[in-house]
């Protein structure tokens, strides 16, 4: 090992000829996942040392659609807290001039914020913005009402006066403005709203400032002693942007596969520049061989000095990993509820150089064998006669081990372990199929009648001929474009969602918290509004799932994607018959006049994720009323269609004496929405209509966001293959020297050798293309079946371009490798054989 390690450092001293490659391969894949790992814990942290202003308090008591009794105030004050109430609801914000527009209302007492300060424009304090029936509003509102500081604004039945800007909201946590920006009003001002009424969709929330020293945990332990069988849900600090911290950790889970792809397709150009950088150095490695070097001592001094290189191509991508958030984290700021933390962190850059390290050996190991297996002898002949041996059994055994190990990093690294695992057998599974590809292109090539013209046959033999490098420069590809086509496939189908299929099924409105009193001249109202047709209504409340077959919410085993109906209020409805349409996949339907113990009927897809069964029971808390239920059925819900669909639908009776409101749904032609809006709001001005057009609308822009992030992550495993594609190429261009100078000897013209080669590249190219294309469209599936499940469509268009990109692509990088082997002098090359 001593001599190896010499000669190693001797040979380094000689540079990174013929492993630049190789470097580059490394370095952009793990600065891919460097990057998405270093960020993803800034943000976190971010929260973390911020979660305090993001919840507004240490402690967050959320009593759902019921307001919290003064007993709990009361508690919290005797333990020297400071406490502060907020109600959030939805509502129609009205102009003096008539406009109008969907709002997100929060309320707030005199104590708010407890933690952190509230900015406007113009600069004033809270209470002289809010107090005397004072209004606050994002600049937003302030643009699409045309309304200015001064102007009077009506909310529900009050008519209260805009005083200031709200530019700076501390305990807001950063989400999508789909159903409106925020207005903030005092919560005195509340009540000549008359918003809210019996059944009405709005949240109460206590916040609560400790006192210094104060446990927050066991504050919290002991508030739930005291307050049992409530159905509030407590948070703290820890826990004060869940939705962001969901968000966060879904998009860095997709990051991160995307950076192992790039990795993935690095690994084969790693196989690729080794192989090239043992056939530079052959002469040196048989005259070792010739001089009585064991076999052992030539592999060891390849291997350290690949292993060298390929860990410094893991340090560059650690620096540009970890310098990517620090330019990034500006710009995320003013989209997240807290500024990322800039920092080294050890575990996600350990988590890419692992990657790095563990992928760099496991595809240089079998090359590097190569040098291990065959005599000094068999190097000298090698470039004319090419030796294939198999490595040992040993090596085998460590290669494979290697690749368990690299598996067994990014699944024990991931959250979602069984996804990571299913990635890393997709994986494995394409390579193999693109592996075999190359194979089947290569035989095919083999097989086919030689063409008439004379570099046509010459393209097609280079795909055979010994030593052909197709299936390698087909892999190279392959992958990098299978996965672009992958994302460009789910990035169209969740437009086509938005864009076509939603508006299509969907109503032109939602209206929410109709009363029971407001039900008939609503209907009137409808009816009498020509355009406007389809109307359909439902009673709603709030319930919130506080128990299944006896475990708590909190502690219930539910799937990834199922865990949000646990967490805060859903809604309910209750119907006697089954309504049109519904679909049942187990149970059945209760009678109409059934008046028994309260039955329901149960989204099938939550059902499964739960573990639910019919026959179970699910204990739901109802205006502050713990109710247990059976399940009598489980039903199939289209959620796509934007109609009246809800997770529970629940036999009459029981439910039908409770306070409750009613949601209902219209058609309307374009050109009465703004009338019917109008008629609505100002005849029920406690009613919230949802025009789904907006909603569409503003989901299509955010999916224009997303779509932009999809295409960047998809095209670092497309520079990847690029990459690969040109070590594959450049690989083989000693060889393509050699041909190009014996042909052009023998009589041929520049332009038939280029229009050989650039036969063989557009072959491989369009292979390439429809096997990525296939693999594409096969993930493509998968992620809109199993992730975003929803429908998914075939777009031969998208594809289309795929395999066009892959041919221009291939052409492009052949067009260039040839014209470097044209330009080589005949004469110096034939004295030199």
């Amino acid at each position: 090992m001593s001599l190896a390690l010499t000669l190693a450092r001797r040979e380094l001293r000689g540079g990174l000829r013929g492993l630049r490659i190789v470097l580059a391969c490394l370095a952009l894949g793990v600065a891919a996942i460097a990057a998405v790992g270093t960020l993803r814990t800034g943000v976190e942290r971010g929260l973390a040392a911020d979660g305090q202003r993001i919840l507004g308090g240490d402690l967050e008591v959320e009593g759902g659609s019921q307001p919290l009794p003064d007993a709990l105030r009361d508690w919290l004050r005797a333990r020297g807290a400071r406490v502060s109430d907020v109600v959030t609801m939805r509502s129609m914000l009205v102009a003096a001039s008539g406009a109008r527009m969907l709002v997100e209302l929060k309320a707030v007492d005199e104590a708010w914020p407890l933690v952190g300060a509230a900015a406007f424009d113009p600069p004033q304090p809270v209470r002289l913005a809010l107090d005397n029936g004072g209004l606050a509003a994002e600049p937003l509102v302030l643009q699409r009402l045309g309304v200015h500081p001064g102007d009077r604004l009506r909310l529900g039945d009050a008519h209260l006066t805009l005083r200031a800007a709200l530019t700076v909201e501390p305990d807001r946590v950063a989400t999508p403005s789909i159903f409106g920006p925020r207005v903030l009003i005092g919560l005195a001002a509340l009540p000549a709203t008359k918003l809210i009424q019996p059944g009405s969709i709005v949240e109460y929330r206590l916040r609560a400032a400790l006192p210094p020293g104060a446990s927050v945990a066991a504050t919290e332990q002991a508030l739930r002693a005291a307050f049992p069988g409530t159905g509030w849900r407590l948070r703290d600090p820890r826990d004060a942007a869940p939705g962001a911290a969901r968000f966060i950790a879904e998009t860095s889970l997709f990051m991160t596969l995307v950076g192992l792809t790039a990795l993935l397709v690095g690994g084969i150009g790693v196989a690729n520049g080794v192989r090239a950088w043992l056939v530079a150095r052959e002469l040196s490695i048989a005259t070792l061989r010739c001089l009585g070097a064991a076999p052992s001592l030539v592999f060891w001094v390849c291997l350290i000095q690949v292993m060298t290189l390929s860990a410094l191509g893991v340090a560059i991508g650690l620096a540009v990993g970890t310098a990517v958030p620090v330019l990034a984290a500006p710009l995320l700021a003013a989209v997240l509820p807290a500024a990322p933390r800039v920092g080294l962190f050890a575990g996600p850059l350990a988590l890419a150089a692992g990657c790095g390290l563990l992928t760099a050996a496991t595809f240089a190991l079998w090359p590097l064998a190569r040098a291990l297996r065959i005599q000094g002898g068999a190097l000298f002949r090698d470039a004319l006669l090419p030796v294939r041996a198999w490595p040992p059994a040993l090596l085998i055994a460590a290669n494979a081990t290697l690749a368990a190990a690299l598996v067994a990093l990014v699944v024990a690294s991931a959250e979602r372990r069984g996804f990571a695992l299913g990635f890393c057998a997709a994986a494995a599974a394409t390579l193999a199929l693109f592996r075999l590809g190359g194979a089947a292109l290569t035989f095919a090539a083999a097989r086919l009648p030689a063409p008439r013209r004379a570099w046509a046959r010459l393209g097609l033999a280079n795909l055979h001929r010994p030593g052909a490098a197709t299936p390698l420069m087909l892999v190279s590809v392959g992958l990098g474009l299978a996965t672009l086509a992958a994302v460009a496939l789910v990035q169209g189908n969740l437009q086509l969602e938005v864009a076509e299929r939603m508006p299509q099924a969907a109503p032109s409105f939602f209206f929410i918290d109709l009363q029971n009193g407001q039900m008939d001249s609503f209907r009137r109202l409808i009816a009498a509004t020509p355009g406007v047709s389809d109307l359909k209504e439902v009673p709603s409340l709030r319930a919130r799932v506080v128990a299944v077959n006896g475990v708590p919410a909190e502690r219930v085993h539910a799937t990834h994607d199922t865990q949000w109906a646990l967490r805060g209020d859903r809604g309910l409805t209750y119907a006697a018959a089954m309504p049109q349409g519904t679909r049942l996949v187990a149970g059945a339907w209760w009678p109409a006049d059934y008046q028994g113990p309260p039955l329901i009927s149960f989204d099938a897809g939550l059902a499964r994720g739960w573990g639910v069964q019919v026959g179970d029971t699910i204990r739901l808390n109802v205006l502050g009323r713990d109710i247990d239920v059976r399940v009598a059925s489980l039903r199939d819900i289209a959620w796509g269609t934007l109609g009246l669909n809800f997770t529970i639908v629940a036999s009459p009776g029981l439910l039908a004496d409770a306070p409750h409101t009613h949601i209902a749904t219209v058609r309307a032609a374009p050109a009465v929405q703004g009338r019917l809006l109008t008629a609505v709001t100002d005849a029920f001005p406690n009613v919230s209509a949802i025009r789904v057009a907006d909603v569409l609308r503003a989901i299509a822009d955010l999916l224009g966001q997303v779509a932009m992030a999809l295409s960047a992550t998809g095209a670092v495993a497309l520079a990847s293959g690029a990459l690969v594609l040109a070590g594959a190429v450049a690989a083989g261009q000693r060889r393509r020297v050699r041909e190009a100078v014996i042909l052009k000897a023998l009589g041929a013209s520049r332009a038939q050798i280029r229009a050989a080669w650039l036969a063989e590249f557009g072959a491989i190219g369009l292979a390439a293309g429809v096997l990525a294309a296939l693999v594409g469209t096969l993930a493509g599936w998968a992620v809109m079946r199993f992730v975003a499940h929803g429908e998914f469509v075939f777009l031969p268009g998208r594809l289309l371009l795929t395999v066009a990109g892959s041919l221009i692509l291939m052409l492009a990088i052949g067009y260039a490798g040839t014209a470097a082997a044209l330009r080589a002098k005949a004469g110096p090359l034939l004295r030199n054989e």
